[in-house]
C-alpha cells in the first residue's frame, strides 16, 4: 500500500495540516470556558447555567461522534474534516453576534459541538489509514499536541481579548483565525486513499458496533480513555478553588495562566509517541500513567511551586498516554472499523470528561483537595490495571 512515509514534503505537510485541524477543534470547543463568569453577569444567570455554553458543546460532540464515523465510510474523510472545521469557524463568528439571549448562545454552541464531531474521530481514522504503521505513534503525538496548544490558545486568546474589548470581539476574532486556518487545512491535507467507502446501513452499524464491543483490547482502551480523561478534567476543573483560598489567594487571572502547563503536553505527546514506535507500547503507556499518578500526589504538597510541578507531571503523563492509546486503537481495530473504533474511543473519552469531571466536585466539598486527589488516584490506578490486562491480551 502507498502509505505516507515518515520522510519528505508530503509527510510534513500532512502532519502540519492535522496539527492545525486539531488546533482549531479544541480552540473553538473550549473558547467559552474562560468567559463563563462574564456570561453569568451579562445575561443575569447562574454560573451553572452559563457553563452550559461549554457542556452542551462537548455533549453534542460526544453524541454525534458515532453518527459521523458511519457517514465517513461513504464520504471522503478530508471533506468531512474540512467542512467540520469551516462550519465551526463560521459558528464562532456567529456566536459573537449574540447579545441578549443565553438560550440562543447555548443553542449555537450545541450546534457547534455537533459540527465539530466531524473532525476528531475522522482524523484518528485518517492517521491510522494513511500513514505507515511505523510512524503512527509520532504522527498521533503531533496531532494530540495540536489539541493541547489549541485548547490553551483558545482560552488565552478569548480571555485576554475579553479583558481589553469584549467577549463578542474575542470569540469573533478566534472564529476569523479558525476560518483562515481551516482554509489552509483544505489546501494542505491530501485526500484519503485507503478508506473503504462502504455504504451505511442499519445492519452495517450493528455489525460494526458488535465487532468493536466484542474486542477485549478495544474495551480496555475505551475504559482507559474514560478513566484518564475523567481524571485530567477533574484536576483542572477544581485545582483553582484551593488556590484561591489561603495561603495562596491567587487571582482569577493567575489561575487562568495555569493552563500554560498544557505546553508540556505538547512535548510529551510527541516524545512518548515516538518512544512507543521504538519500544513496547504497553511499557511506555504504563510509564505515562504512573507519571500522572506521581503528579497528582505532588499536588497535595503545601508549597505552591511543588503543586505546579505536580500539575506539570500530571499533564505530561496524560497527553503522552492519550497519544499512545489513540494510535493503539487504530492498530487493534479491523481495517473496516477504524473510524467507528476511534469514535467509540472518543465517546468514552468525552464521557469521562462529562461524568467524572462533574462528580469530582462532590469529593472536593466533602473532603477537600485531598478527596479529589484520592478519587483521581483511584481512577489512574484503575487505568494502569487496564494496561496490564491489555498487555496480556497482546
Amino acid at each position: 500500500m502507498n502509505y505516507i512515509e515518515p520522510a519528505g514534503k508530503s509527510f510534513r505537510k500532512t502532519i502540519l495540516a492535522l496539527f492545525l485541524g486539531s488546533f482549531v477543534t479544541f480552540a473553538d470547543l473550549y473558547s467559552t470556558q474562560p468567559v463563563i463568569p462574564v456570561f453569568a453577569k451579562q445575561f443575569g444567570v447562574s454560573p451553572a447555567m452559563a457553563s452550559l455554553t461549554l457542556s452542551f458543546a462537548t455533549g453534542t460532540l460526544a453524541i454525534c461522534l458515532l453518527l459521523v464515523s458511519f457517514f465517513s465510510e461513504s464520504i471522503d474523510r478530508k471533506k468531512i474534516m474540512g467542512v467540520a472545521l469551516t462550519m465551526s469557524a463560521l459558528l464562532s463568528i456567529s456566536v459573537s453576534f449574540v447579545q441578549d439571549s443565553i438560550t440562543t448562545l447555548i443553542a449555537v454552541r450545541a450546534v457547534q459541538g455537533a459540527v465539530l464531531a466531524g473532525f476528531p474521530a475522522i482524523a484518528m481514522a485518517y492517521i491510522n489509514e494513511e500513514f505507515h504503521p511505523k510512524s503512527l505513534g509520532y504522527v498521533m503525538g503531533i496531532y494530540v499536541s495540536g489539541s493541547s496548544i489549541g485548547g490553551l490558545a483558545g482560552r488565552l486568546i478569548v480571555g485576554v481579548l475579553t479583558d481589553h474589548y469584549s467577549w463578542n470581539i474575542a470569540i469573533g476574532s478566534l472564529g476569523v483565525l479558525s476560518l483562515l486556518i481551516s482554509l489552509v487545512f483544505w489546501w494542505m491535507l491530501p485526500s484519503s486513499q485507503h478508506s473503504l467507502n462502504n455504504k451505511m446501513s442499519l445492519f452495517r452499524i450493528k455489525e460494526s458496533l458488535q465487532h468493536n464491543f466484542k474486542n477485549p483490547q478495544l474495551l480496555l482502551l475505551f475504559g482507559m480513555a474514560f478513566l484518564l480523561m475523567g481524571s485530567f478534567v477533574t484536576v483542572y476543573n477544581f485545582i483553582g478553588i484551593p488556590l484561591m483560598e489561603p495561603p495562596y489567594q491567587l487571582s482569577q487571572t493567575l489561575i487562568g495562566f495555569i493552563f500554560i502547563i498544557y505546553l508540556v503536553g505538547t512535548f510529551s505527546s510527541t516524545w512518548m509517541g515516538k518512544l512507543a514506535d521504538r519500544y513496547s507500547k504497553g511499557h511506555v503507556l504504563l510509564s505515562g500513567i504512573l507519571i500522572m499518578l506521581a503528579g497528582a500526589l505532588l499536588t497535595l504538597a503545601v508549597p505552591l511551586s511543588v503543586k505546579i510541578i505536580g500539575l506539570a507531571f500530571f499533564t505530561f503523563g496524560f497527553f503522552g498516554a492519550h497519544s499512545i492509546a489513540s494510535s493503539w486503537v487504530g492498530r487493534v481495530a479491523g481495517k473496516s472499523e477504524k473510524a467507528q473504533a476511534s469514535a467509540l474511543y472518543l465517546l468514552f473519552y468525552y464521557g469521562g470528561s462529562s461524568i467524572v469531571g462533574a462528580t469530582g466536585g462532590i469529593f472536593l466539598i466533602r473532603f477537600g483537595w485531598g478527596g479529589v486527589v484520592a478519587v483521581v488516584s483511584l481512577l489512574i490506578i484503575s487505568a494502569a490495571v487496564c494496561i496490564l490486562l491489555l498487555k496480556k491480551e497482546t
